[in-house]
């Protein structure tokens, strides 16, 4: 009973068992069979076509693969179909030097059909065609697939590292995971290795061809001496019998041979991509029309030469333009809007990409429908684009960086004749404008009135009047202010960009900026960024200049005092209070440009204590006011907007000054409530002009 179980378990394993891994070891064992044994003309013509077969399959395999990797065992099979072609030339020479006198059919049918046929019986013809056979796989095909493997092979290796420290860099980025990481290194490492053994491989492929010629010189001069001295036959028919028989049996190794050279080529030479050879070939071989076009001409032209075999070169001519008209069609339907758009919506699925994504426009024009003769070039576009390019070009000069391109598109859900600012999507501020008049502004001298249609100037807000352009003469007798259109714009635009710069300087104007700086002064940043700090944190205190519209166009001073006082202030708004002590006078000088003294508003001694205190008391945070008193709040906002009034009648600039510990908290709480007002500390202005202080917040009635 014992032995029944045992039995059975045996079984079970031999079911288990992989019948492929004996395919190897008994493929060796056939190939060192016929090396030693003698093998019966039937076997050997069997050999011999399972390796015209295995050639074929082999060379369709590498067509065939999208990638170089899915045949990765090419080097070894290429090694074994080497050692089968080897072993079968040894066991053909056998036969052929033992039984060659008996005739040509000797060695088998297959050596018999390629001496014979295929040659046509003629022992020259055989030998012409056989070196030229070896002339091709050597010198041509071998020899150049075997530099294109050596230098694959060096250039995997040397691109190694490289791969694996991008590999490395998307793990830490956070690109991949450990799985995709370990997949990656694996397809990298399993590449060199391919190339590398193919760079061996390939020298059995040309030891084949040696060996061929030499075992063609051993059989025919081995033949010969065998069949005059053995068995005393003629020369000639000796040389007959023996040189069809060799070159049957050089043939037959030496086509195979050809075949999986070219395999190797294909291999080796190919290029990576996601299609087999074949497509790749056929769609970039014939894709362009104009190119079998010109074929087909230069064809037509040699087949109307006379003693040109003209029926046949006509013949080709005309498939080619057949052709080219053929493909011209087929990418018509591909590219015509309308068939395609058809073609689309019978579609069940239709494949998105990320072409299909629209990215957001950091500053885009939206136009209603009767402004699209703006965007079509046809009525003050001109003037517009010009405009434009001026607003981007004077905030550059004035702040010390370009603005981001303006779009302009339409927006046919906005009234006919509006237009609409947006910053990244987000609508910011809104306008009219009639392209067919002109806006007239009243200058404060005005002597008549005009008719027309009464609006408020989009930008500030005064009072204007659209008229028809053939009353702007009479409107600038009247000494009003006439303004196009697109200055209407641009000026809004301006406007907007202006009260906006902070969040039109992204990371990619900062890299420009840098950039710009390094063209100038070479590796100039390189001692703050990022040696002291990060780009994150030097585009913070950009941003916060800009907030204020304090102009980073000195960039130089604004980098050498953050290399000064960075390694020891770590906090953003301090280092940003640092750089506006040091553009001090730059600060005070485009504020006050054109004022023979500095006149600011002030704040009287109770209200600077109060406001000390409560800094005192509480940290700052992103809600400071939480530690004043509501009453006392509204009485002060009472007070800055009665002092901005005063200052204003005044003409002066509405700057409010303050100690130095004080700017900052005021800038939070006034900036949202007043935009208009500028806070300066007392030791920003290091200026050599009086300071007048006209309006004090806290003693205003």
């Amino acid at each position: 009973m014992n032995n029944f179980f045992y039995f059975f378990k045996k079984i079970n394993l031999l079911k288990n068992f992989r019948s492929q891994v004996l395919v190897v070891p008994l493929l060796l064992i056939i190939i060192l069979s016929m090396m030693i044994l003698p093998l019966p003309t039937f076997l050997l013509d069997l050999f011999f076509t399972f390796n015209i077969s295995l050639s074929l399959l082999i060379l369709l395999v590498s067509l065939f693969n999208k990638y170089t990797l899915d045949f990765s065992s090419f080097p070894t099979i290429l090694l074994f179909s080497t050692l089968l072609r080897l072993s079968l030339n040894i066991a053909s020479t056998r036969i052929i030097l033992l039984h060659g006198h008996t005739g040509i059919a000797s060695a088998g049918h297959v050596i018999e059909s390629f001496g014979n046929f295929l040659v046509g019986g003629n022992f020259f013809i055989g030998i012409v065609v056989f070196i030229i056979l070896i002339i091709i796989n050597f010198i041509v095909i071998t020899k150049g697939a075997g530099r294109i493997a050596e230098v694959g092979a060096r250039f995997a290796l040397d691109g190694m590292p490289g791969k694996q420290m991008a590999i490395d860099a998307d793990l830490n980025a956070g690109l991949i995971g450990e799985t995709e990481a370990k997949k990656r290194r694996m397809e990298i490492t399993r590449e060199a290795e391919f190339y590398g053994s193919m760079d061996g491989a390939s020298k059995f492929v040309r030891g084949d061809a040696i060996a061929g010629i030499l075992i063609m010189f051993v059989n025919v001069i081995g033949g010969l001496f065998i069949g005059i001295l053995q068995h005393n036959l003629i020369i000639n028919k000796a040389l007959e019998s023996y040189t069809i028989l060799t070159i049957g049996d050089g043939l037959v190794a030496q086509i195979p041979a050809l075949i999986i050279s070219t395999a190797v080529g294909v291999i080796v030479t190919r290029v990576k991509g996601d299609e087999n050879v074949g497509d790749q070939m056929i769609k970039q071989l014939f894709f362009k029309p104009v190119v079998i076009v010109l074929s087909g001409c230069l064809l037509f032209i040699l087949g109307i030469v006379p003693g040109m075999p003209n029926l046949i070169f006509l013949l080709f001519s005309l498939s080619l333009f057949f052709l080219s008209w053929f493909i011209y069609n087929k990418n018509i339907f591909l590219h015509d809007d309308k068939v395609y758009d058809e073609y689309k919506k019978n579609k069940e699925y239709l494949d998105l990409s990320w072409k299909d994504v629209q990215i957001e426009d950091t500053i885009r024009i939206e136009f209603g429908k009767n402004l699209t003769p703006i965007l079509e070039k046809k009525i003050d576009s001109l003037d517009l684009l010009n405009r434009i390019k001026n607003v981007r070009k004077k905030c550059a000069d004035d702040f010390g960086f370009l603005p981001p391109a303006i779009v302009l598109s339409n927006n046919f859900k906005l009234s006919k004749n509006v237009y609409r600012i947006c910053i990244k999507g987000i609508s910011i501020s809104e306008g009219e404008i009639f392209l067919d008049k002109v806006m007239a502004l009243d200058s404060g001298h005005v002597t008549d009135t005009l008719e027309g249609k009464r609006v408020k100037e989009p930008t500030f807000g005064m009072q204007a009047i659209w008229i028809n352009k053939n009353f702007q003469k009479r409107a600038e007798e009247l000494r009003y202010i006439i303004i196009t259109p697109s200055v209407v714009i641009a000026t809004h635009l301006n406007f907007v960009i202006q009260n906006y710069l902070h969040e039109l300087f992204g990371r990619y104007e900062v890299n420009k900026l840098l950039d710009r700086v390094n063209q100038e002064l070479p590796n100039f940043s390189d001692d703050l960024i990022p040696s002291i700090m990060t780009l994150t944190t030097f585009h913070k205190i950009l941003k916060n200049l800009l907030l204020e519209n304090v102009s980073i166009k000195d960039i130089r001073t604004i980098i050498e005092t953050l290399i000064e006082y960075a390694p020891g202030i770590k906090d953003i708004n301090e280092l940003t209070s640092m750089i506006r002590i040091t553009l001090g006078k730059s600060i005070v000088q485009n504020i006050f440009q054109g004022k023979k003294s500095i006149n600011v508003i002030g704040i009287n001694s109770d209200i600077e204590n109060i406001l000390s205190n409560s800094i005192k008391n509480k940290e700052k945070s992103i809600n400071q006011t939480d530690s004043l008193e509501p009453e006392f709040l509204h009485n002060f906002f009472n007070q800055v907007k009665k002092a901005i009034i005063a200052q204003d009648k005044l003409g002066d600039p509405i700057v409010l000054l303050v100690p130095h510990v004080l700017r900052e908290f005021l800038v939070r709480i006034l900036k949202p409530k007043f935009s208009n007002i500028i806070v300066l500390s007392d030791v920003e202005i290091r200026d050599s002009r009086k300071i007048f202080i006209k309006n004090i917040i806290g003693n205003m009635e």
